[in-house]
């Protein structure tokens, strides 16, 4: 590999330009172009922080999702899982308040990434041990966790307890130097996974059994425990997104994280991941989380299509990133 390549992701082994990869980041500097023109509050620094900040979630579950695809899986319970984690991370702050107050935000984010990280697992053990398809098994799990945290709020809210919102609200609401912490958060998740991905053992060989799991088994792979691990790391990234979400709401409900999984496919597919597994970007699954929310923003500052329409635009991006990328492999 060149040192060019190795230094630049959008960039090939001869030194072109992959435009291919670089759709994504066009797509959604056309999006912010066409936002502007319609309204000129779009680009208000206000409105901007805004985004980028509802962003975040999707943006950092949507990193984790791209591990699964690349592998050649599919998480279909993220949404879910994203309320059972919640839920279970308010329930442990507000028994452990009493007895060590603010600590109490540091040991129920410990308890969401120990949650989360073996709801991952549990998916990735019966997908590769049960050999079922990932589509089955997260379409289990996926009303298997919303079954529970509805049980856990008997139908209604969760609140976290009143003494520890001030306290937790500066990690979604504060900032640092003017970036709000929710997107710091995200960077950090971002560096780590693309290092995961690009620059590891680890990284190489999810690629290769996306990309063609039989020769990956007869090349010495670890199918089995390489997959599971994608789906830990899916499970693991879930937590952060509900560790930065907790304190924008302040509550767990049976509607948190409500379709969210189509949500984060679209970002992953719309950043260049193919869905059939065996090529991933990281980076890309970043700007198709960024395109999803510019898109529903500027539907709430436009009158020309109503914001309740957000799911469909949404649901038709990913039926035209599908098309785009069946396009691009028959030519």
């Amino acid at each position: 590999m060149s040192s060019v390549t190795a230094t630049n992701p959008f960039v090939d082994r001869v030194g072109q330009i992959r435009w291919a990869d670089l759709a994504p980041f066009i797509a959604l500097a056309v999006i912010i172009f066409i936002g502007t023109m319609i309204n000129s509050n779009f680009m208000s620094s206000a409105n901007l922080v805004n985004v980028i900040t509802r962003s975040a979630f999707i943006a950092i579950i949507a990193v984790g999702a791209t591990f699964v695809i690349v592998s050649g899986g599919l998480d279909l319970s993220v949404g879910s899982m994203m309320a059972f984690v919640t839920g279970i991370m308010i329930m442990a702050m507000n028994g452990l308040a009493p007895a060590y107050g603010n600590w109490a935000i540091l040991m129920g984010a410990g308890v969401a990434l120990v949650v989360g990280g073996l709801c991952g697992l549990f998916n990735g053990l019966i997908i590769t041990v049960g050999r079922i398809e990932p589509f089955i098994v997260t379409l289990g799990t996926m009303g298997i966790f919303r079954a529970f945290i509805t049980f856990m709020t008997d139908g209604g809210s969760l609140p976290i307890d009143r003494g520890l919102r001030e306290a937790y609200r500066p990690v979604y609401f504060g900032n640092f130097l003017g970036i709000p912490y929710p997107v710091l958060i995200t960077l950090v998740v971002v560096l780590v996974a693309a290092f995961l991905l690009y620059r590891t053992k680890y990284g190489r060989r999810l690629t290769a059994i996306g990309s063609n799991t039989d020769v990956a088994r007869f090349s010495g792979v670890h199918v089995g425990k390489v997959r599971t691990m994608a789906y830990v790391i899916q499970g693991l990234c879930v937590a952060i997104a509900a560790i930065c979400y907790v304190p924008r709401l302040g509550a767990a409900t049976p509607t948190t994280g409500q379709l969210w999984e189509l949500q984060v496919i679209t970002a992953v597919v719309i950043g260049g991941t193919l869905l059939r597994g065996g090529k991933g970007r990281v980076w890309g699954t970043v700007a198709g989380a960024l395109i999803l929310e510019v898109i529903a923003n500027v539907m709430v500052l436009s009158d020309m299509i109503s914001e309740y329409l957000v799911a469909a635009v949404q649901g038709a991006i990913i039926i035209i990133a599908m098309l785009a990328h069946r396009f691009t492999r028959s030519r």
